[in-house]
C-alpha cells in the first residue's frame, strides 16, 4: 500500500490538519463519539502514511527487526480505516446497541486481521520478511497469506467507508453532499485496486514478478483514486470550514447588536448576570472557553429574563400599550421610562405580575433575536 510524494505529502499535510481542528473541538466535547472517531482517524491514518515511507519503515526495522516496519504500518493503517468505518456509523442516527454491535464486529475483524499478519510475518523465513508485492517468493504460503488477509482486509474497509459515505450523502447538505460523493468515488477506487492485488498476488504464486504492467495500471489507479479521496476530504473540509466561519461571524454581530438592550437592563439587574469562572490555562481553559454562539445565546437569554423582570413598570409607563406586538422604537421609548421608574432597591416582599414582552411571531429563537435586535438599534439611537 503505497502512493506518489505528490498525493501523499498533501493527504499527511491535510490528515494533520484535520487531527488538530477536531482535536480541539474534542477537547471541548470529550463524550462525543463521533469526534472520538473521527480524530483516532485522522491520527491512525496520518501516522499509517508517515510509516509507509520507505526511509521510515526501513528505520523501523533497523531498530527492531525485518518486517516489524511492515506490520506495524499495517496495524496502524487498517486502524485508521476501521475507525473512519466507525465515524460514519456514529453519525447515523439510531440505538446505542446498534453502535455497540458495529463496534464489535469492526474490532473482532480488525483483531483478526492483525493478528493473522503478526503470525504470517513470523512463518516467513527470516531472510523474506522484507518482501513486497514484486518479490520472487510469491509461492511462500506465509507471504501469500499476508497479501491476501491484508488486501482482503482493504477491500472491506474502502468498500464499507465508501457505502457509508454514500448512505451519508443523501441527506448532507448540498455542499457537503459533493465532497461526500467525491470521497465515495475515490474509495470505490481503492476497493478496485485492492481487488486487483489480490488477483495479482494469485497470478504471482505461480509466476514471480508476472504481469508487471497490471501492477503498474493499478498503482496508478491507486494514485488517483487516492487524489479523488483527497479532493473530496478537501472538499468537505472547507464547506465545513466556511460554514463555521459564517457561523461565527453572524452570531459575533449579533452578539454585538444585542449589547445595548443588554448594558441597560444588566445594568438595572445585574444579578441576571452569572459569574464566569476565572480564565484557566492550557487544555482545561481550552475546554471551557465560550465559544461565539454560546456567548450570543447567554446573552439573548440575560435580555429577555431582563425584559420579564421590568414588565411591571412597562405596564405602569405604558398601561394600553401592545407590549408584546409593539414596533421596536415604542417599546424602546417605553424600556427607557421603565427603567428610569424602576426603584434602585426593589423590597423582595412586592410581587411585581410579569407580561409578555416583545414576543416574536414565530416561535424560534431566530425569530426572538430578531425581535431583540431591532429593539436594541433603537435603544441605540434614542442614547446616540
Amino acid at each position: 500500500m503505497g502512493v506518489d510524494l505528490m498525493f501523499q505529502v498533501p493527504l499527511i499535510t491535510l490528515l494533520g490538519i484535520g487531527a488538530l481542528w477536531k482535536g480541539t473541538d474534542l477537547v471541548r466535547a470529550p463524550h462525543d463519539r463521533v469526534l472520538r472517531c473521527l480524530v483516532a482517524s485522522l491520527v491512525l491514518l496520518m501516522a499509517g502514511e508517515i510509516l509507509s515511507f520507505p526511509e521510515v519503515n526501513a528505520a523501523i526495522d533497523t531498530a527492531t527487526a525485518l518486517g516489524v516496519g511492515k506490520v506495524l504500518f499495517n496495524g496502524i493503517y487498517m486502524s485508521g480505516l476501521s475507525a473512519l468505518v466507525m465515524v460514519f456509523v456514529s453519525t447515523m442516527r439510531g440505538a446505542d446497541a446498534e453502535y455497540r454491535r458495529h463496534r464489535r464486529i469492526n474490532t473482532a475483524l480488525l483483531t483478526v486481521v492483525l493478528a493473522a499478519l503478526t503470525v504470517a510475518m513470523i512463518a516467513t523465513p527470516a531472510g523474506m520478511r522484507g518482501h513486497f508485492l514484486g518479490t520472487p517468493h510469491m509461492a511462500q504460503p506465509a507471504i501469500a497469506t499476508f497479501y491476501l488477509v491484508g488486501n482482503t482486509y482493504f477491500v472491506y474497509a474502502y468498500l464499507a467507508s465508501a457505502l457509508w459515505a454514500l448512505r451519508y450523502a443523501r441527506r448532507a447538505s448540498r455542499n457537503l453532499r459533493f465532497g461526500l460523493l467525491t470521497m465515495t468515488l475515490g474509495l470505490l477506487g481503492l476497493t478496485t485496486t485492492a481487488i486487483n492485488r489480490i488477483v495479482l498476488v494469485v497470478l504471482r504464486i505461480d509466476e514471480p514478478g508476472s504481469h508487471e504492467t497490471f501492477n503498474t495500471v493499478n498503482w496508478s489507479l491507486s494514485n488517483w483514486a487516492m487524489g479523488t479521496v483527497l479532493v473530496g476530504i478537501s472538499y468537505s473540509a472547507c464547506t465545513q470550514l466556511v460554514t463555521r466561519v459564517r457561523s461565527v461571524v453572524h452570531h459575533r454581530r449579533m452578539y454585538h447588536e444585542l449589547a445595548p438592550l443588554w448594558t441597560a437592563l444588566t445594568a438595572a439587574y445585574p444579578e441576571l448576570v452569572l459569574h464566569r469562572p476565572s480564565a484557566d490555562s492550557g487544555w482545561r481553559g481550552l475546554r471551557q472557553r465560550r465559544t461565539h454562539e454560546r456567548r450570543f445565546y447567554r446573552r439573548l437569554i440575560e435580555c429577555r429574563d431582563g425584559l420579564v423582570c421590568l414588565s411591571p413598570y412597562l405596564t405602569r409607563v405604558a398601561p394600553d400599550a401592545d407590549l408584546a406586538r409593539g414596533p421596536a422604537e415604542q417599546l424602546a421609548r417605553h424600556i427607557t421610562e421603565a427603567l428610569a421608574l424602576k426603584p434602585t432597591t426593589e423590597s423582595p416582599h412586592t410581587e411585581l405580575p410579569a407580561v409578555l414582552v416583545a414576543s416574536p411571531a414565530d416561535n424560534d429563537l431566530g425569530a426572538d433575536a430578531h425581535e431583540l435586535i431591532a429593539i436594541s438599534h433603537a435603544l441605540r439611537e434614542r442614547t446616540s
